[in-house]
């Protein structure tokens, strides 16, 4: 072992005085590095707008069109069904219809539940896959996904009307802030594409996303156990601990054993459905159909057995009929105005992130682009018309969508067949639904946001970066342990505080070159790269700005010093250059240029020589800006590692 770890010092050695003596045999050349010719202050505003704003630039297919080919294309734009709805055949038409029909029978019943969860009757669930999922189909660039209301909104939603209003107490005044908040869900949705701002809802980290909504699961599946139980008086908080003591506490007395077996039964019949349908993809239409038929024969079951009158809680009534209108319902003043505001951006914005990770998630899937600034228009519209038609916020729904996947759905198309049969559910069929028993609701809702626990990906988070794990993990216990709302705040909190970790604390490395080549990497990636006597090389891995530079000045000279304590204690010569090489540093402000000019002056007090390597366009024009180059010398800045290693040793004496 001391023979192997010798040779390989030997090796080292031998390699870093053919290096040093190669180095001093040959006259190098030196490219120097490119000054970018001085764009004006204009076209920099317009390049940097056109790389912020219209990165995909969406205006490309109207260049050198005639006008009216540009009219086209503008209402193409803005209704995507005029694009592919003029190669609509028969063939996409018996696909849409398939998975449109197949939707439908999921959604009818869930529509019924979610609406229960945003304490609103349940015709609202329906009036919400009816209007909506059409404005889509006209507006929509997903040819998958399927709108309607779904479980995290729904509760997100219901929670933070109720922090407002009583529902019980004040029905009218709830159902009306509700629209409300829809509108402006809308709104903002809307504003949000139209201002291709939608690189804004990717600050929501997606571990925080995964554990945000795996805790709202838990806490949608606690909310159910009143339904599931049978239990009346049933405790308005949604925290765990809460749940669980009104379950207790109500065992005695409220629990009704016919409820339970209800809902036990077709919980088991519905997860039976949704196994099948996994172990066999041919079968997705199995836990497809399986919540419409657990309804119906719960439903006809309750009807002959009068199970109502002993115990038995029931939906009730449903009313008839398509939506009525509701823009008069819509507070535009008053004190419920900005209460409807805030609830509307927040269940506006959670509705936006999960419809476009939906979207893109199954477009991946099947090749095609997604627009996502043009998805947010769409959903705001929808949103906007939704509520001004009854209807609480909608948006993509996972399931219904993985189903309108497996079911062969072609265009958006599907929606259309979707919102045709609701329509006719409530135009005809709404009374038969007097008889369901809200415990086969409860069970419906639990199976279905079971898929939401995505505990493969939280492990997955925690094998790779431990800091987005405490995202996922704060998240899920935000919402299991106090609130929904409060769970959203540390995700948001979170996802934010380490961005602001990477941009203040970016990492430096120190650079050493791999034997027989000219390369310079991390010597803690490759221990085995050699450091150059008497020069020391560091990266900087980041932008230098304002919020980190005095951090990579100070980091900058620690890892100076630790270097000469370490050569000296090896009787190695003294570092009498600092090599930084700026290849990812992609842009420098004021305050980074600052931090070069305080490093240069600390590093002439230690008589070493500051050179950089490989600066970017846009820093290299930065340091010519200020004069940087005249304090350091222009033959101190090179265009590689290499370069500027080759040109130190040079300068070295002959015995380093």
């Amino acid at each position: 072992m001391a023979n192997s770890n010798a040779d390989a010092e030997e090796k080292k050695e031998m390699d870093m005085r053919s290096f040093s003596s190669s180095q001093h045999n040959q006259t190098p050349y030196i490219h120097k590095v490119g000054v970018p010719p001085k764009e004006g202050i204009f076209k920099e505003f317009k390049t940097t707008v056109k790389e912020t704003f219209f990165a995909d630039d969406p205006l490309r297919s109207f260049k050198d069109q005639p006008r009216s080919r540009k009219l086209v294309l503008g209402l193409q734009a803005i209704f995507p069904i005029l694009d592919w709805g003029r190669s609509y055949n028969l063939r996409k038409f018996r696909g849409d219809l398939i998975s449109g029909l197949t939707i439908a029978s999921l959604c009818i019943p869930q529509d019924i539940g979610y609406s229960k969860l945003a304490n609103l009757a349940p015709q609202y669930g329906l009036y919400s896959s009816f209007v909506p999922p059409l404005v889509y189909a006209f507006m929509g660039s997903s040819r998958d996904i399927a709108i309607g209301p779904v479980a995290v909104v729904s509760l997100l939603l219901g929670t933070l009307l109720r922090n407002e209003i009583d529902p019980s107490k004040h029905p009218d005044e709830y159902l009306r802030l509700a629209f409300t908040a829809t509108f402006f869900a809308g709104i903002t949705q809307a504003t949000l594409g139209i201002l291709r701002l939608g690189f804004l809802i990717d600050f929501l980290s997606h571990a925080a996303v995964v554990g945000f909504m795996g805790g709202a699961a838990i806490t949608i599946a606690l909310q159910q156990l009143k339904g599931f139980l049978g239990i009346k008086k049933f405790t308005k908080k949604t925290d765990i601990i809460s749940v669980m003591k009104s379950v207790f506490h109500s065992v005695e007395h409220e629990w009704n054993w016919q409820t339970i077996l209800i809902g036990a039964t077709f919980l088991t019949f519905l997860l039976f459905a949704k196994y099948i349908g996994k172990k066999n993809k041919k079968l997705f239409w199995v836990p497809a159909i399986a919540p419409l038929t657990s309804v119906i024969l719960s439903t006809f079951f309750v009807y002959i057995t009068h199970a109502d009158k002993r115990g038995v809680a029931i939906v009730g009534p449903i009313e008839k009929g398509i939506n009525p209108p509701s823009v008069d319902k819509i507070y535009f003043s008053g004190d419920y105005l900005i209460k409807g505001i805030r609830t509307g951006i927040v269940a506006g914005v959670i509705a936006l992130t999960e419809a476009v990770a939906i979207g893109r998630t199954f477009a991946s899937m099947k090749d095609y682009q997604l627009d996502g600034n043009k998805e947010m228009v769409a959903l705001g519209a929808m949103n906007i018309v939704g509520s001004m038609t009854s209807c609480y916020v909608a948006t993509g729904s996972f399931s219904r969508s993985a189903v309108n996947y497996m079911a062969g759905c072609q265009t958006a198309f599907s929606n259309i067949v979707m919102s045709v049969v609701v329509f006719l559910t409530l135009e005809f069929i709404t009374p038969l639904f007097k008889f369901t028993p809200n415990a086969i609701l409860a069970a419906i809702i639990i199976s279905a946001v079971l898929g939401l626990i995505d505990y493969e990906a939280a492990i997955l988070i925690w094998k790779i970066d431990k800091f987005d794990f405490v995202a996922c993990i704060g998240a899920f216990f935000g919402v299991v342990f106090a609130s929904v709302e409060i769970g959203l705040l540390i995700a948001v909190t979170i996802s934010f505080a380490k961005i602001l970790l990477q941009v203040t604390r970016p990492r430096t490395a120190t650079l050493g070159r791999i034997p027989r080549t000219n390369v310079y990497r991390n010597t803690q990636q490759y221990p085995e790269a050699t450091k150059v006597p008497g020069v020391l090389i560091v990266r900087v891995d980041s932008a230098i700005y304002f919020s980190n530079s005095n951090y990579i000045k100070e980091r900058i000279l620690r890892w100076l010093m630790d270097e000469e304590e370490q050569r000296k204690a090896t009787s190695d010569p003294k570092i009498q250059f600092l090599i930084v090489e700026m290849s990812p540093v992609t842009d420098i402000d004021t305050s980074g240029i600052h931090a070069l000019e305080e490093l240069h002056r600390s590093l002439k007090k230690r008589n070493v020589q500051l050179v950089l390597s490989n600066p970017g366009r846009v820093v290299i024009d930065k340091l010519h800006a200020s004069k940087f180059p005249d304090q350091i010398g222009e033959d101190k800045i090179f265009l590689t590692v290499a370069d500027a290693v080759l040109t130190c040793t040079l300068k070295l004496p002959e015995e380093v």
